[in-house]
């Protein structure tokens, strides 16, 4: 699939709870916050979610100040790294 397809699955998904798989095999489940031409941004669901402020745990390169979208707790995944998304049942979060 290509990038423009995940933009727009992730556009039409916000506010819900997805699972994403990358084409290296990582798995990552969260609610959908914001999405750029480069990158989704995800609130991880359960656990902690403070993730630091460091590199990649708050929205982008850097130690807590990084670029892009800036508001809440979560990380941004890059859209052509994307293999499948998926939509959460209620219940499995």
């Amino acid at each position: 699939m290509s990038v423009q397809h995940y933009h727009n699955l992730c556009q039409r998904y916000k506010g819900r709870a997805v699972e994403i798989k990358t084409h290296r095999g990582e798995v990552h489940r969260g609610i959908i916050r914001h999405v750029d031409r480069r990158r989704v941004y995800l609130e991880p669901l359960g656990g902690k979610r403070d993730l630091g402020g460091f590199g990649l745990g708050f929205y982008g390169p850097g130690w807590g100040y990084g670029f892009g979208y800036r508001p809440g707790f979560g990380y941004g995944l890059a859209l052509g790294a994307i293999g499948t998304l998926a939509l959460l049942p209620f219940f499995l979060w």
